[in-house]
């Protein structure tokens, strides 16, 4: 519709719709004594526009899944977020006024606790990622008619990941998503870089393949038309770039440098409102909302169960990064939600497996594992059970999606292959030494440690089945095969590999150093010294009483090995765990920078081989 016939009434009703969402945004930081008023007022005008005419959703369900999708990327304006709800009739007036309280939902920035927030928000530049995951599956997976609207702040434009979601919906043709960036000019402290230079930003977006509309972000009417336009593009994403001022329609801090994060005072607050109550006109028509269409009625899955590995005990030796691929193949054949995304390393950690039988299921995200964990985050957020895999080293860069992740509680499932120093001559920039020390800091991820093929397929089945973030950890080198095909395998549960009633130490391990232990355990046996091993398969939640129990057997003395750095790895978690028992522990692991070399000399060279394991446990017995 054009400019020159659109309905009056509706332009000023949403008119009227923005000044209130800034008065609601006032009153609530000013009651809170904190909070981003300023950053609210800026985007007034579109969440107007989006939420009360462009959206198509439920206000009495927010999780109806047929729904438009709003993602508030900018998340410190989660006040102008709350606003719209209570307008929309979701919230009431006076739950607004227990923003930021101990006990209130309605947070400093947005958690899933909400029922209209599907991913945590306000760690900058994150926002866009998971609406490209939500968008793939939108249409990609589920053929759905359902817009994803994600409105993000210019500052946070700086941020890399944005970059790297910009490109791959551009790559993957994502014209169901549509981006607004409010560029308000004014960051935390400073200006931004580009301040309101839309013609830089324009040039930028539209390089990396993006329908790109530049309008006033304070005229209703010019948002409604750009809007228009998006939902009329195929074939690449929008972004609409608003220009708007920062503190728009508060005298005291319009476009002025210095009130960001600040809640107005009591006589500021009152001013500011008795100036916007002025502006209202009062006559809106009362609104009426865009339903959604019915969304198909999802197909019912029984709970995720795999046949029995292919794997024989004591003749098979395989990789657990292969062992990972083969099941994730295998669990794509048994649930239609299990989604993979890679990170151009599919033919490293196998993940081309699913890829061969479910292409329409895998998704390549390229060397971008920032935007390939947000991704994952949308996915999950809509319903989906994403698998996203790379080297252990490189998920370190998105450390902190995985943290908001974990704020999110999302139900994806990371796997990080080539840990430690066993992945030999690729050298130390490629070996993951630290990925247990950063999911096991996360408390509600589940930690996974596979030594062979079956204990990794039962991970994979296990991590399908569990709600809530699961990183599973494999290893290069081939290991052989150590558990019979029906051995069963527990979320929280450790396994007893070998034990006696004369055990006197107890060694941990995981992954290739189990089989170091056990060769450790062999030559101790010969010599007449009796060692209890045990597989920490879960390490995050750990078995305590098990633990407990084989120290307790053990007179007390526990020796942990792991390819990993010493701090922050299974070691550690062992020492917590056993923290009220009467114990002495000794951590082997890495202890400085590695070099390259292959598999067995690093691994004797950094102390985590089978002759350290059995001195350690001799000096263990000196005690």
């Amino acid at each position: 519709m054009a400019v020159q016939t659109r309905d009056r009434n509706l332009v000023v009703a949403l008119q009227d719709l923005a000044t209130r969402l800034r008065i609601h945004s006032i009153r609530s930081t000013t009651k809170a004594g904190s909070g981003h008023p300023t950053s609210c007022a800026s985007a007034a005008e579109i969440v107007a526009a989006l939420f009360f005419s462009v959206m198509r959703y439920d206000p009495k369900n927010p999780k109806n899944p047929g729904n438009d999708v709003f993602i508030l990327s900018k998340g410190h304006a989660a006040p102008v977020l709350y606003a719209a709800w209570a307008e929309a009739g979701f919230l009431s007036p006076e739950q607004l006024l227990t923003l930021r309280h101990i006990d209130s939902d309605l947070e400093g920035h947005p958690t899933p606790r909400l029922a209209f927030v599907d991913v945590a928000t306000g760690s900058l530049g994150q926002g866009l990622s998971a609406g490209v995951g939500m968008a793939i599956g939108a249409k990609y997976l589920d053929r759905s008619p359902q817009r994803i609207y994600v409105l993000l702040g210019d500052g946070e434009a700086a941020e890399g990941a944005v970059w790297e979601a910009a490109e791959v919906a551009a790559y993957y043709k994502l014209d169901n998503l549509c981006a607004t960036v409010d560029v308000n000019r004014l960051g935390q402290s400073q200006p931004t870089m580009m301040e309101h230079d839309l013609e830089t930003y324009r040039l930028r977006w539209s390089a990396f393949g993006w329908h790109t509309l530049v309008v006033d972000g304070h005229d209703v009417e010019a948002l409604l038309d750009a809007y228009e336009q998006a939902a009329a593009t195929s074939g690449r994403p929008t972004v609409i770039l608003a220009r708007t001022l920062k503190g728009k329609g508060i005298p005291a801090a319009e476009n002025k440098d210095g009130y960001h994060g600040k809640a107005l005072s009591a006589k500021e607050a009152e001013e500011a409102i008795r100036d916007l109550e002025r502006r209202l006109d009062g006559r809106q028509p009362a609104w009426i909302p865009r339903l959604p269409q019915e969304a198909p009625v999802a197909p019912a899955v029984s709970a995720v169960r795999l046949s029995p590995p292919p794997y024989v005990a004591g003749k098979d030796e395989v990789a657990t990064r292969q062992a990972f691929g083969k099941a994730l193949a295998a669990l794509g054949r048994t649930d239609p939600r299990v989604v993979v995304l890679d990170g151009d390393v599919k033919n490293s950690t196998f993940t081309e497996e699913f890829e061969k039988e479910f292409p329409d299921r895998f998704f390549q995200m390229f060397i971008a594992e920032q935007n390939m964990i947000g991704a994952a985050m949308g996915l999950a957020a809509r319903g989906k059970i994403p698998f996203a895999a790379s080297f252990a080293c490189f998920l370190s860069r998105a450390a902190d999606f995985i943290r908001m992740a974990a704020i999110s509680g999302s139900n994806f499932k990371l796997c990080g292959s080539h840990v430690g120093v066993s992945i030999g001559e690729d050298g130390p920039s490629q070996m993951g030494l630290e990925d247990l020390a950063m999911f096991c800091a996360e408390p509600n991820f589940t930690v996974l440690y596979p030594s062979d093929g079956v204990s990794t397929w039962r991970a994979v089945e296990l991590a399908a089945q569990v709600q809530g973030p699961v990183y599973i950890r494999t290893t290069r080198p081939k290991t052989p095969v150590l558990y019979g095909p029906e051995e069963a395998f527990e979320i929280g549960k450790c396994k007893v590999v070998r034990s006696s009633a004369e055990d006197r130490v107890t060694v941990v391990a995981g992954g290739v150093t189990l089989f170091e232990a056990l060769k450790a355990h062999d030559e101790l046996r010969r010599e007449g010294i009796a060692v209890r091993v045990i597989d920490l398969f879960s390490v995050q939640p750990i078995d305590r009483e098990t633990l407990a129990r084989a120290a307790r057997d053990t007179g007390g003395r526990v020796v942990t090995v792991e390819d990993h750095y010493l701090h922050g790895g299974l070691g550690d978690a062992v020492l917590s765990a056993l923290a009220q028992e009467r114990v002495a522990v000794w951590k082997m692991g890495v202890r400085e920078i590695p070099r390259s070399g292959s598999p067995e000399d690093l691994m004797d060279r950094y102390g985590i081989s089978a002759r350290h394991i059995v001195a350690q446990v001799k000096a263990a017995l000196q005690r």
